[in-house]
């Protein structure tokens, strides 16, 4: 008796996985493109990426941004932003191959991501719920290009087939051994079976879905027997669907469909918010003459040495240290600035009214809280504003309170102690710097600018809304993460030239750098190698003790490796210490050093 299997493969074949992932990273580019378009036409600040990165900033931990100013710098948030789009790629990704198996697990990752947009846009300070807008029409445009893309995926495997094999041509299924129930006849006698010959039976006609075409079992020729034919057969003739071919160029269309308008939604979504760009408003600003005009630099101020700091840094050299993603665009026409909270009457002032008011100019030196010894974050610049003081006076705080909580245009907020603001120092609410507009990165059309606090305490931009309060009832943003409430600045210095690494020749040799204490000045500046003596170095001259200021020491350089190391001395008799601190929680503390190489000549 001739034996028979079958076997059956019923598992429909996917896409190739590749062509899962790129159906779900193009549906998230149609989603983020249709979200900035409703951002530029809404609020810039919600579109989901800016919300998501928002929130990445306030929930990360302090160590972790620390470390992101310190190894990128100014390049930070365009670091945290690549992050965020490769994160988001990555995920999409997954979406979309889990789309390509079942629609519906695709649509529930983008739900989730959808619900985490959600989240960030609505817990942001500022959020209104107009935020939510960009978030729902970006998950609306990203499920129907997933759906879109994921039917053309789909066309792309083969149709499910099953394959029988069945042991003799003249029957439509496979051949199946039956057991021997009858009773052998004991009497019959045992006659041998007649030779007759086969039957030539013509091949049997094999109803669709079988293949028209029987192919011989190679085993069952060789071995004798009736050959076996195996025949493949589809599932359901109806799911033949169209050819690879066309397939694949449908596929091809709709992705290069979806690209489309991904770069269409992103490119008009970024032009919607360009629109908004302030820097015509910003060109066509006429300021007053300064009713107190910054003091004239005395002779020797910048000792022009190649490699040290100007005594003025450029706009555009200014160190930034901020939370925002995305520069506010505060039209001047619009803004306004409130003062409340613990006051006898709220005052609340715009920008013509703000400069009508007497304009002080004044060299201040900022410095950021996050700046490690002989780091770039400080620097000097010629502001103009008016005075803090008189307009908090202004508004007559009433007897305990401390703090003045300054809130900016996107939410960030800052804690200044409210009697060095009064103290008589010229704390400024700037609109000018180094003889222009404010640039938008540095708070335009208005900022905070106190000297002898770091700018986390002091230096609000894009300043909106001034809360007088205490310390114990309201605690700013990054006290809020550890910090300090109150930063005065420490005592520093700072090594330019050499820079650490560098391989110098023989004989007299330039140290010079910048030293600062604000609203204290530097009395003096010392220099020693490879912990030997210290040296005084020539001071610069300087305008007030608000300003940082530079320092040479000519040191006779000797063959070999060599640690130069440099300290401080404020106006006070403080000397800056070498204790060795990092920035948290009130700033950076430990002589700054240069390790250097003279060649022996």
């Amino acid at each position: 008796m001739t034996s028979a299997s079958a076997s059956f493969d019923d598992q429909p074949r996917a896409p190739h996985a590749l062509a899962g992932a790129m159906v779900g990273v193009l549906a998230a580019a149609v989603a983020i493109g249709a979200a900035q378009v409703a951002a530029g036409l809404t609020v810039p600040q919600s579109s989901p990426v800016i919300a998501v990165g928002q929130a990445a900033i306030d929930l990360t931990p302090t160590p972790v941004k620390d470390f992101a100013i310190s190894a990128f710098g100014a390049n930070d948030k365009t670091v945290l932003l690549g992050g965020i789009l490769v994160v988001l790629a990555l995920y999409a990704a997954v979406v979309g191959m889990l789309a390509v198996r079942r629609l519906a697990f695709g649509m529930w990752g983008l739900a989730i991501f959808a619900f985490i947009g959600l989240a960030a846009a609505l817990t942001r300070p500022d959020s209104t719920p107009g935020y939510v807008v960009p978030t729902l029409v970006g998950a609306a445009a990203g499920a129907f290009a997933l759906a879109r893309l994921t039917r053309a995926a789909t066309r792309l495997g083969p149709p499910p087939a099953r394959t029988r094999s069945r042991g003799r041509p003249d029957l439509p299924f496979p051949e199946q051994p039956s057991p021997d129930l009858s009773v052998p006849d004991l009497s019959a006698p045992d006659l041998p079976a007649p030779d007759l010959p086969a039957p030539d039976l013509p091949a049997p006609e094999l109803p669709a879905p079988w293949d028209a075409e029987p192919v011989p079992s190679t085993a069952a020729a060789e071995s004798g027997e009736a050959p076996a034919y195996s025949f493949t057969y589809l599932s359901n003739p109806d799911d033949q669907g169209p050819p690879r071919g066309p397939a694949r160029r449908q596929f091809l269309v709709a992705s290069g469909v979806a690209a489309a308008a991904a770069a269409a939604g992103t490119l008009v979504g970024r032009e919607l918010i360009t629109r908004r760009n302030v820097s015509q408003a910003r060109a066509a600003l006429r300021f007053p003459r300064p009713a107190v005009p910054a003091p004239p630099l005395p002779p020797g101020t910048d000792l022009k040495i190649p490699g040290l700091s100007s005594f003025i840094t450029p706009n555009g050299s200014f160190y930034r240290v901020d939370t925002a993603l995305l520069l506010p665009q505060v039209d001047p026409a619009t803004w306004q600035l409130r003062i409340h909270g613990m006051v006898q009457r709220e005052v609340t002032i715009n920008f013509a009214e703000l400069l009508k008011r007497p304009l002080i100019e004044d060299y201040l030196t900022l410095t950021c809280v996050s700046d490690p010894v002989g780091g770039p974050y400080v620097g000097n610049a010629k502001w103009l504003g008016a005075s803090l003081a008189t307009l908090i006076r202004q508004a007559r705080p009433l007897a305990g309170a401390d703090q003045l909580l300054c809130t900016s245009v996107d939410g960030f907020t800052s804690g200044t102690p409210l009697q060095v603001v009064l103290d008589g120092r010229d704390a400024l609410l700037a609109v000018a710097m180094n003889g222009t507009a404010l640039p938008v990165e540095h708070g335009f059309p208005a900022r905070m600018v106190v000297p002898g606090l770091y700018g986390y305490v002091s230096a609000t931009k894009w300043v909106t809304d001034i809360e007088v309060t205490t310390f114990a009832s309201a605690s700013a943003y990054w006290a809020q993460r550890g910090w300090s409430q109150q930063g005065p600045i420490k005592t520093e210095s700072r090594i330019d030239v050499p820079f650490g690494g560098a391989s110098l020749a023989t004989g007299r040799t330039a140290v010079a750098g910048v030293a600062w204490a604000q609203h204290k000045g530097i009395a003096a500046v010392e220099v020693r190698v490879d912990g030997g003596p210290w040296h005084e170095a020539r001071l610069a001259a300087v305008p007030d003790i608000d300003t940082w200021r530079q320092w040479v020491w000519e040191w006779p350089a000797t063959p070999g490796s060599h640690l130069l190391e440099a300290r401080a001395t404020d106006a006070t008799g403080y000397t800056q210490t070498a204790f060795q601190a990092q920035p948290p929680p009130n700033g950076a503390s430990g002589y700054p050093s240069a390790q250097v190489t003279v060649r022996s000549s």
